[in-house]
């Protein structure tokens, strides 16, 4: 007898989820609590229907193709019910002619290639590596003429930082959980522009929206209910898996081995961040060199940080005085490549050599040469190169520790922009930059200083091992960089360049 193959929800957040009448649906708890499946299980109420069709985001194709993605997930569920795939298009089609795509939105300036779409379904795979204007623009082409009542479901994993959080942190306690009583509790919004009208009930909304909705009624004859949308946040489990945890135990294991913050997100589920005094970056000023703009723009700089290979990523920075405006990124490179890409980002912004500093450790130390005769006049950044001494007679360990205890202080100060068409782009397949420099942010810690011993940092093996799951610092290594030209500027002459503590410099 043919095996008969079961597909439901287990207890618990799928369950909540895939019942909840709510126009949006956002999943946001624990890493493994099941939130994709359940993602893939919502459309299918609908596919009998002809003229359904759903849509499924995520920021890049690879993470739709990747091992265990979105691609992969579908084959076992929707396989077992008729539908023909199509892996070119990333498309699934239902005997009854509905269809269910997967997409992407790496640039998300290509959101408006959806305009004029009519998508009846659409759910967002990891919603935070999504900006706050491509969710609600899309939100606009979330409309129907089949029958079905447009509805869109989103997961995410617990993000502090994002407007996520904003959006749902009705739901989040002070304590960063989310709150068992408000578990799946549908609330209603209004949108004026950025200001989001909120009520209990729809008739409470629309109370508090007539002086906006009321015009488009007059104007337009449009029932006023039309104008309000139902929204729920529900936070999901791992423990609620079951069969993850049946076939992948060690997954639990995984996620229990994480530094405290990324084990409280990962695994318990939690909205907020631990405060540590040990931190060069502090986390509430850290935050703000996304909004910093007041930052004026001054001379024009590039920070290198060097990486041909491995895990590591090769980053060159462009600084328009401490706003950060451009960036390169390369997983894997040659020589030939960096020395590359450094001079077309300083051809293309106008950088002098000198306004050039790229990290000289390791794999870095080729790019100067025989005397620094790729890059003329260009700084070799010694990490463990001693300190340059300064008036004020601090002592540092080297000049690493020196450069971001710096740029700590500098972004207390609010002095750091790090501009908005920057802040989504996908670092790698997991974190957006933003994402990713939050991430490293708490790796950046201060040494425990024990009487007159200078001022130090943690070692870069515990950085990475403890805090970055095995990484490096790819983006803040460059950032703190910057702060090199200033003790420049401080202490010696730029215009005939000679050694100095700290410096190799070319030319």
């Amino acid at each position: 007898m043919e095996e008969v193959k079961i597909i439901e929800a287990q207890p618990g957040y799928q369950g909540i989820a895939l019942s909840s009448p709510a126009d949006i649906v956002i999943g946001g708890g624990s890493a493994g609590s099941g939130k994709t499946t359940c993602l893939l299980l919502d459309p299918l109420r609908d596919v009998n229907n002809p003229d359904f069709g759903a849509v499924i985001f995520r920021r890049l194709t690879t993470q739709i193709k990747a091992q265990g993605g979105l691609w992969d997930e579908s084959q076992k569920i929707y396989s077992y019910l008729g539908a023909i795939p199509n892996k070119t298009d990333l498309q699934w089609k239902f005997p009854s002619g509905s269809k269910i795509k997967f997409s992407h939105l790496e640039h998300e300036k290509n959101v408006t290639s959806w305009q004029g779409s009519q998508i009846p379904f659409i759910g967002f795979d990891e919603l935070t590596h999504f900006s706050k204007q491509t969710f609600f623009y899309l939100l606009s082409r979330n409309r129907s003429s089949c029958g079905v009542k447009p509805y869109i479901r989103a997961t995410c994993n617990p993000d502090p930082d994002s407007w996520v959080f904003d959006l749902i942190s009705w739901w989040i306690g002070e304590d960063g959980f989310p709150i068992p009583e408000r578990q799946g509790v549908v609330r209603y919004f209004v949108k004026d522009g950025e200001t989001m009208i909120w009520g209990a009930t729809v008739e409470e909304c629309l109370e508090k929206a007539a002086y906006f909705v009321q015009p488009l009624v007059e104007a337009s004859g449009v029932n006023p209910e039309n104008f309000v949308k139902s929204i729920t946040f529900i936070g999901g489990s791992v423990y609620e898996n079951k069969k993850l945890l049946s076939v992948n135990p060690e997954y639990l294991a995984n996620l229990a081995s994480q530094d405290e913050d990324t084990k409280s997100q990962l695994l318990d589920g939690n909205w907020k961040v631990s405060i540590n005094p040990a931190d060069i970056y502090q986390y509430s000023s850290f935050k703000d060199i996304f909004t910093n703009n007041f930052v004026l723009a001054g001379k024009n700089y590039i920070t290198v940080d060097v990486a041909t290979s491995g895990e590591d990523k090769l980053v060159i920075w462009f600084w328009e005085g401490f706003r950060i405006r451009d960036i390169t990124k390369i997983d894997k490179s040659t020589g030939k490549d960096i020395i590359d890409k450094i001079l077309s980002m300083a051809k293309k912004w106008g950088v002098p050599n000198r306004h050039i500093a790229y990290d000289a450790n390791g794999v870095g130390a080729f790019i100067g040469g025989a005397d620094n005769a790729f890059i003329p006049n260009s700084i070799a950044f010694d990490s463990n190169s001693r300190a340059i001494e300064t008036k004020d007679g601090r002592k540092f360990k080297n000049l690493k520790a020196q450069c971001y205890t710096l740029s700590g202080e500098r972004v207390d100060r609010n002095e750091i922009w790090v501009m908005p068409h920057l802040h989504n782009m996908m670092f790698n397949e997991k974190q957006t930059i933003r994402q990713r420099m939050i991430a490293e942010r708490k790796a950046i810690k201060k040494k425990k200083k024990l009487d007159e011993e200078p001022e130090a940092l943690i070692p870069k093996a515990e950085m990475k091992q403890k805090y970055l799951n095995g990484e490096s610092t790819d983006l803040l290594d460059p950032f703190m960089m910057r702060e090199i030209f200033e003790l420049i500027t401080l202490g010696f002459t730029v215009s005939k360049p000679k050694p100095v503590k700290g410096l190799n410099w070319g030319g």
